[in-house]
């Protein structure tokens, strides 16, 4: 028997971060998962300016702590799960380490802003835990729903085995009978493909109970190759694996996970590379 698993949902009370707590509360209730709220308190403009003091300071962390207790507490009255919450004054990333490394999480959802040129460039606070915390993030777009995970696009940069067995603590984190997953790469072919697949360990027992569609295309535009198949192929989630890049490649590079995540209407579930 598996042990229950953690969903962390950031939030800072957005109408985007609130339907990203509605979307993990779904997907907490769908796999039996216990539910965390997380707030990164930060202080108002006028609190800051005014260079509050200790007492008043304590104030301001309980009114924030009391408001996101108050969510969680409705949250799992209507979701009938387990839902707690952790408010603290800190800086973003630094304070979801705590909590994933206290809590023995699973995974980061957070909402995702609408596509922007800025965004494109620079990214945002989503954006950012992606590239710096090397853990699952499940970035969710203001508008979508939670319907169930029958159908995952994975878009990947190379067929091979190797790929598949990334996903294997996928198929831990939703144990969905009868799930989906078509593997999506561009500009590689299936001879490619299968002649890489021959030299490597078979997946037979990496993802044996899900069914498994190979598809590639040959083009230069990825991001727009990948736009066209999440239409044609309609998935609950689109799954990428950011990668790498030195300091000098990252002032020329447009992260392709970044924009993808910018300007879908589905979900992306964005993992370290294994």
């Amino acid at each position: 028997m598996t042990s229950q698993l953690t969903i962390i949902a950031a939030t800072n009370y957005s109408q985007t971060a609130s339907n990203a707590v509605v979307y993990a509360a779904g997907l907490a209730k769908a796999i039996g998962a216990k539910l965390i709220l997380f707030n990164a308190f930060s202080l108002s403009v006028h609190s800051a300016n005014s260079l509050i003091n200790g007492n008043e300071m304590q104030k301001e962390l309980e009114k924030a702590s009391t408001r996101l207790d108050t969510l969680s507490r409705e949250t799992a009255d209507i979701f009938k799960i387990e839902v707690s919450s952790y408010c603290s004054y800190s800086f973003l990333e630094d304070e979801l380490l705590s909590v994933i490394d206290a809590a023995g999480a699973d995974l980061i959802v957070m909402g995702m802003a609408k596509h922007s040129f800025e965004q494109d460039l620079l990214g945002n606070s989503t954006t950012s835990v992606i590239k710096n915390i090397n853990f699952p993030v499940l970035a969710v777009p203001k508008d979508a729903r939670f319907k169930g995970l029958k159908k995952i696009l994975y878009a990947c940069d190379s067929l091979s085995w190797s790929t598949i067995k990334e996903l294997g603590w996928l198929k831990g984190l939703i144990e969905s009978i009868g799930m989906e997953i078509e593997f999506f790469n561009v500009n590689q072919s299936i001879n490619e493909f299968k002649e890489q697949s021959h030299a490597e360990s078979g997946p037979e027992k990496e993802l044996q109970d899900e069914k498994q569609i190979y598809k590639t295309v040959r083009s230069n535009a990825v991001i727009d190759e990948i736009k066209k198949e999440i239409i044609k192929y309609s998935p609950d989630v689109l799954v990428m694996v950011p990668k790498k890049y030195g300091f000098w490649d990252s002032l020329i590079h447009t992260s392709k996970t970044r924009m993808m995540a910018s300007g879908l209407e589905i979900p992306l579930l964005a993992f370290p590379k294994i």
